[in-house]
């Protein structure tokens, strides 16, 4: 089963990438799909991201005072939130707001012999479905993900200021000085690779879909599932390829 649906996204992977190298690309529907990943979804991802800055500089800001090491708040908040925090739960609320939908539409689609109808008419499914999803995952992710990245440090600054009393200026400048183009890079490669994932098993998730309502719930369901669980396992493996 799990086998089965893994061979699924690497055959609708191929095909949606076989679409693109060939041009076959609406630019009206991208757009559109655009802004339900990053627009609607923004909200909800900075929240999470400065709720995590903020937790995380509630934990570590007395402990770093009272060992003299305030100096380094800023920085380690940093490098958590670029490195890991942002990207994951910023794809995380993409994939709860944004994939769920996918997955549900397209199930809806499948069900109701939309896509039967699609094919009838000679329109490729992944190329009408897929690709448009895809390339503005790609895009939307790193881009919903920089912003997290922003306010989740901007978080910590506030908690860390609030609770022992830090100077915006000396969080800033540890942030500034333990902060390298090499992790923001990581963190937009990593956001770029969970922008194909999202919609690559949403939207697969919906195509397999058949009989009725019941079966559009659990096809969501499903989709919501197996993103929650790629995410952190792609994250370890592109954490292990850059920093191992």
């Amino acid at each position: 089963m799990i086998v089965n649906f893994i061979g699924l996204c690497v055959t609708n992977l191929y095909k949606a990438l076989k679409c693109i190298f060939q041009g076959k690309i609406s630019l009206k529907n991208t757009v559109y799909q655009a802004s339900v990943i990053g627009y609607d979804s923004l909200p909800i991802a900075l929240t999470i991201s400065m709720v995590a800055g903020a937790v995380l500089s509630l934990q570590i800001s007395q402990q770093f005072t009272l060992t003299g090491a305030d100096s380094y708040i800023g920085g380690l908040i940093s490098l958590a939130i670029t490195r890991e925090m942002a990207p994951i739960f910023a794809s995380l609320a993409i994939g709860a707001r944004a994939g769920t939908a996918m997955a549900a539409e397209v199930g809806n689609m499948a069900v109701t012999e939309q896509i039967d109808a699609l094919k009838v008419l000679k329109v490729d499914p992944i190329g009408y479905l897929l690709v448009p999803r895809l390339l503005a995952g790609v895009i939307m992710v790193p881009l919903v993900t920089i912003i997290a990245e922003f306010i989740g440090i901007i978080g910590g600054m506030f908690v860390a200021n609030n609770t022992v009393a830090l100077h915006p200026y000396m969080y800033i400048k540890s942030v500034w000085l333990y902060s390298n183009t090499y992790d923001i890079k990581s963190s937009l490669v990593k956001a770029a690779v969970f922008g194909v994932l999202i919609p690559l098993i949403c939207v697969t998730h919906g195509l397999q879909t058949k009989g009725g309502a019941r079966e559009v719930g659990i096809s969501t369901t499903k989709a919501a599932i197996w993103t929650a669980v790629a995410i952190p396992v792609f994250d370890l493996l592109l954490s292990w390829m850059f920093f191992a």
